[in-house]
């Protein structure tokens, strides 16, 4: 019987945790009246003058697919608007509007606060610890694997 590959416990306790910091982010933003999309998209353009689909992509966790449709719906709701891009005319920057703006004063600071609650009584020495192991781990799979 072939043994599993060394790794497979570390792949396993990186997805549990994944999903178990999903759940509770998820709950709390599904409390504030958003999707974890829709609250992604409003985080990342927040205290910012917009950017293009393709930079909010990057910035985010949601694929381009999907993408259209969160920040249809966002526009729909009147919290994002796209606009002609300055220098480039096949391109649109999406920003928060100023009802997008109030929101994000609104969730932002509420869901950090409630992600605060998931770290509480942890000290200074362990986010560095979780830190640097993260960063590690990231760097494993930048790597190019050819």
């Amino acid at each position: 019987m072939r043994q599993p590959p060394e790794f497979l416990p570390t792949l396993q306790a990186l997805v549990q945790c994944y999903q178990a910091f999903e759940t509770f982010s998820a709950a709390h933003i599904r409390a504030l009246g958003l999707t974890p999309p829709q609250f992604d998209i409003i985080a990342t353009l927040g205290n910012t003058a917009g950017m293009t689909a393709t930079e909010l992509g990057e910035k985010t966790l949601i694929t381009k697919g999907t993408l259209t449709g969160v920040v249809d719906r966002l526009a729909d709701r009147g919290w994002v608007e796209r606009i002609a891009h300055e220098s480039d005319r096949r391109s649109q920057i999406i920003r928060l509007t100023p009802a997008g703006e109030a929101l994000f004063g609104q969730v932002f600071p509420a869901h950090l606060a409630y992600m605060r609650t998931g770290f509480g009584g942890v000290g200074a020495a362990d986010h560095t610890r979780w830190q640097t192991a993260l960063r590690e781990l990231e760097q494993i799979f930048r790597k190019d694997p050819a």
